[in-house]
């Protein structure tokens, strides 16, 4: 963990942001408390909408029968 004062993080923010970015820890202080964290931002996946994609989809009704290029080798 580093702590660094704000004329600091406003000088040097963009080597800051690349450390935090490697996942160091980095502490930002004002007169020596700690004020704010630096750390990389997780997206989370995005929700999953349940039958977007209908009508983009077909499944024949023989889609399980055997390929008969492949038969000999069954």
């Amino acid at each position: 963990m580093t702590t660094v004062n704000v004329h600091e993080a406003k000088t040097h923010l963009s080597k800051l942001l690349q450390r935090a970015e490697c996942g160091e820890e980095i502490i930002i202080a004002r007169a020596g408390k700690p004020v704010v964290r630096l750390q990389v931002v997780v997206e989370r996946p995005k929700k999953r909408i349940a039958g977007i994609d209908r009508g983009k989809v077909f499944i024949h009704d023989n889609w399980d029968d055997p390929i008969p290029e492949f038969e000999e080798y069954m």
